[in-house]
């Protein structure tokens, strides 16, 4: 079955109905996905790390190995409890996708263990494929489809958040904080905490525009924002002096693939909001551009196409992996990345 509203997704999130066992979370942004997947599965067990209840796969693990998944759909809880098969999928092979989308179907109708939950984490899956399919024709089986938050839902959970640490921002900050932030969760909550941290956590406080402006206008990575800006407008040259200006005030290369992951996030918005009818300035707005790159941003967003920026988030993907887990030269990582985009950008004419 499709789940879609926000409130039936929370809460079968936090109490999932035990006659359910699969669910299938995907969608482009990953960290929301991954989020959400979490609060899934620390509500069948909460102990993720527990050694007897819970299997972690990857999309590497079960390749071409199907016995494995097997085993671990079939095996039974030795110390009490629901069991949890939880697959993480970092690629959209096909063969796999045919291989999930069976075990999906299967463990749907009983045939594994029927106390076992196997949640799956993908990337955008397409009406295409099996596995979503599969996940969305089976009664005992869930496919939630992760979007783009809605601008509520963004100050929601930015409140929510900011109380937790008994701070907060006045109707007018709050809005123009939201406007702010990038469109990706785990981008989001980083932005929150660093606002939480500069607001004093645990002193009751609550800031208005003026000083949440001397908080956005002073930022650390200012040298990683403008590397972007180059990057994408197709100017290798300072995007490269950018870059490693930044990384001598101390900014890491990760930081600088995640700043690239920010902008091309606010040039899709600009795309996506002037879809809907938005005017160019509003969208540059509403996307969280800063007034003096308003016209650069428009200039890039008039060059750079969604199905161009798709392909540039897959670079950017690869990246972000790349620099916390091969032990490559991450600056080599970043600095190729930079230059790639800056080369995409020149060759549709920036």
């Amino acid at each position: 079955m499709i789940l879609a509203k926000r409130p039936e997704v929370d809460r079968f999130l936090s109490s999932p109905d035990r006659g359910v066992r699969a669910a299938v979370i995907h969608g482009k942004d990953r960290s929301g996905v991954a989020e959400r997947a979490a609060i899934l599965c620390k509500a069948i067990t909460p102990d993720l790390n527990d050694p007897f209840n819970v299997t972690v796969l990857t999309d590497s693990d079960i390749d071409g190995d199907d016995a494995r998944l097997e085993e671990a759909l079939t095996a039974l809880s030795m110390i009490g409890g629901r069991r949890l098969v939880r697959i993480r999928l970092g690629s959209e092979k096909a063969s796999i996708d045919k291989m999930l989308a069976a075990a999906v179907k299967a463990h749907a109708e009983g045939l594994y263990n029927p106390d076992a939950m196997l949640v799956i984490e993908a990337g955008a899956l397409g009406r295409d494929s099996a596995l979503r399919k599969a996940a969305e024709g089976a009664k005992e089986a869930v496919g939630i489809a992760c979007y783009e938050d809605e601008t509520g839902d963004i100050a929601r959970m930015t409140r929510e958040a900011l109380a937790a640490d008994k701070v907060g921002l006045t109707g007018d900050a709050l809005d123009r904080f939201v406007s702010r932030l990038p469109r990706e969760r785990g981008l989001m909550r980083q932005e929150i905490e660093r606002l939480a941290l500069y607001i004093g956590p645990g002193s009751g406080k609550t800031i208005g525009v003026a000083e949440l402006e001397q908080h956005l206008g002073v930022e650390a990575d200012a040298s990683l924002q403008d590397a972007a800006l180059q990057a994408f407008g197709g100017r290798p040259a300072p995007a490269q002096s950018g870059l490693r200006r930044a990384l001598a005030e101390g900014e890491s290369p990760v930081m600088a693939v995640r700043q690239a992951s920010i902008h091309l996030g606010k040039l899709r918005r600009i795309h996506v909001l002037q879809a809907n009818g938005s005017g160019a300035k509003e969208a540059a707005k509403a996307a969280g551009v800063f007034w003096k790159q308003e016209a650069e941003m428009l200039r890039q967003a008039r060059s750079w196409r969604l199905e161009d920026l798709d392909r540039v988030l897959d670079s950017v993907n690869t990246a972000d992996i790349a620099t916390k887990t091969t032990g490559l030269p991450d600056q080599l990582i970043a600095e190729r990345l930079l230059l790639e985009i800056a080369a995409r950008a020149r060759r549709l004419g920036l």
